[in-house]
């Protein structure tokens, strides 16, 4: 069925399809419209699931943590703050290998309180141990809520799955989305099955600790099979659009990087109009190029090094700043590009900080400015503002 919806609609299209057991909800802009469209299924009955309105972002996750722990898919919703206040329990969920997917409209941290989105909330959080997905646009929203149970749920995995939208850009904004009927989705995932849950056959320790001579082999094999996400999410992808008919890229999607002198590498909605702006600036008869990230992690450092291989110069455009270095997404693609035994000049563009407009101007500005660099002009600090700063 085509529709035309919102990025949290289509996000909750989604997940009615996956048919979660399990729905932990506490509002929260611009995420609140997800767990309100969830619960207008579960109430007509669309949806046959146990809701959960709780009373925090902390106790959202935790309940999602605890229904995962009995074996049931789970799924929650937050953004900003209430990501933040969620960080205790996104190790334990994580640590824990419970396949809570999760979807994160990103907005801006306070102080100053901001209700626009910039990514700095969840790359802020990197590190906690969770799949991390940045959609470019609606369709891929919805399509994302089922391929992310898919992941999350293959024992090769077996971890928890956060889907990051753009506040407001996506979450607010309506596109034409095909929505696709219950039966292709149930024939395309599954029911969910695990040992790894509460059993009083099969006794299991959920909550266990492990001290300095064990704890390391914990770690070894989190990052093991974070790592071996990265061919389930080819799997995945591709049985999705042999089902479907629509195709993912993986974890990048490199956009005329071939024959490109010069690169701008970013990641969520902001791709689309770069897309365009490298199409104008071909038209002209500049070599550029747009590689975009879609996953953070697991991190695909070996197919960044291979998109920028010809690159002179590569810039980042990113919405996050980590104060007093760069940002996360630089730094990550700095170590990436360091693959390739030596390293062009990198610039890092940091703009649409609390939901402030990346013009098409300041784009061409980017790409003038690598053009620049390629071309041997020296600079200092890498880091540079769009529209400047006071």
């Amino acid at each position: 069925m085509r529709r035309f919806i919102s990025g949290n609609d289509a996000f909750a299209e989604g997940v009615r399809l996956a048919r979660p057991h399990v729905i932990s909800a506490y509002p929260i802009t611009p995420q609140t419209t997800v767990v309100e469209a969830l619960s207008s299924m579960v109430e007509d009955g669309r949806l046959q699931a146990e809701y959960l309105h709780v009373e925090s972002e902390h106790s959202a996750l935790s309940a999602a943590m605890g229904a995962s722990a009995t074996g049931a898919r789970t799924f929650t919703a937050t953004s900003s703050q209430g990501l933040l206040y969620m960080a205790e329990c996104l190790t334990y969920v994580a640590g824990g290998r419970f396949p809570v997917v999760m979807m994160n409209a990103n907005r801006a941290l306070a102080l100053p309180w901001n209700i626009y989105g910039d990514q700095r909330d969840s790359l802020a959080l990197l590190d906690h141990g969770w799949i991390q997905l940045y959609v470019q646009d609606n369709q891929e929203a919805l399509d994302a809520a089922l391929m992310a149970f898919a992941i999350a749920e293959d024992s090769r995995v077996s971890l928890p799955f956060m889907v990051n939208l753009d506040g407001f850009a996506l979450t607010h904004t309506y596109e034409p989305v095909d929505v696709p009927d219950q039966a292709a989705a149930d024939e395309f995932l599954p029911p969910y099955v695990t040992a790894n849950k509460f059993d009083f056959d099969h006794p299991v320790s959920l909550g266990y600790s492990a001290g300095p001579e064990f704890n390391r082999y914990y770690a070894h094999a989190h990052h093991r099979d974070m790592v071996a996400a990265e061919s389930v999410i080819d799997e995945v992808e591709e049985r999705f659009a042999a089902r479907f008919g629509r195709r993912y890229p993986g974890l990048v999607e490199a956009y005329r990087c071939d024959d490109a002198e010069t690169v701008l590498v970013t990641l969520g909605s902001i791709a689309g109009l770069v897309r365009d702006v490298v199409d104008e600036l071909r038209a002209e008869g500049r070599p550029v190029g747009l590689l975009r990230i879609r996953y953070m992690r697991p991190f695909p450092a070996a197919a960044i090094a291979e998109a920028l291989r010809g690159a002179s110069a590569v810039g980042v455009l990113e919405k996050d700043i980590s104060y007093g270095a760069e940002g996360t997404v630089f730094t990550n693609v700095l170590s990436a590009l360091a693959r390739r035994g030596s390293v062009p000049p990198v610039r890092d563009f940091i703009g649409g900080l609390g939901g402030d407009d990346i013009t098409r101007e300041q784009i061409r500005d980017a790409f003038a400015e690598l053009e620049r660099a390629a071309a041997g002009e020296q600079y200092v600090d890498p880091v540079m503002f769009l529209g400047g700063a006071a």
